[in-house]
């Protein structure tokens, strides 16, 4: 008699090749080998976005030496964010924070790797905001994603939490 497995892969996640702030190719492997979180967002975000980059900052903070976590900005908006934009944006927040872009394809086929709602909304003047997910994925060593991760509560307590996969 066999039992159901709980350890099927998730949908969520998977292969991406984008390029960091560095100006360096980066893919998903890159970042297997430790857990990882992963945030989508833009560099034009008014509110939601430098309020989770400020929160994961105070997270990587509360870490202290336990740094080995990685922490991914990637952006939704591939028309204005460049790797010198979002290497400018994220100098306002920890410098763990790693920044990724791609052109429409690549940013495309994340978004769809993670299952990322991103969509243009047309403003005044030629100017436009992104809706999108504003979930912070958490993902296993192996790159599998295990739940979103909660930062409402103290940094410390997020960071604790974040321990208990390494």
């Amino acid at each position: 008699l066999s039992r159901p497995s709980n350890t099927a892969p998730s949908l969520v996640g998977g292969p991406f090749t984008l390029t960091a702030d560095n100006g360096r190719t980066v893919t998903d492997a890159d970042f297997k080998g430790h857990p990882f979180l992963v945030f989508f967002g833009y560099t034009h975000c008014p509110d939601v976005c430098p309020t989770t980059l400020y929160e994961l900052s105070q997270v990587l903070k509360a870490m202290g030496a336990d740094t080995m976590v990685k922490v991914l900005f990637i952006t939704v908006d591939p028309a204005r964010d460049t790797p010198n934009q979002v290497k400018e944006y994220l100098s306002s927040f920890d410098p763990h924070i790693i920044g990724l872009s791609g052109n429409a394809r690549q940013t495309k086929a994340v978004e769809r790797a993670y299952r990322v709602y991103a969509k243009k909304i047309p403003g005044q003047n030629g100017d436009y905001t992104m809706d999108h997910t504003a979930m912070v994925y958490l993902m296993d060593r192996d790159g599998h994603f295990v739940s979103g991760f909660n930062l409402t509560g103290k940094p410390e307590v997020a960071a604790a939490e974040l321990r208990k996969y390494f």
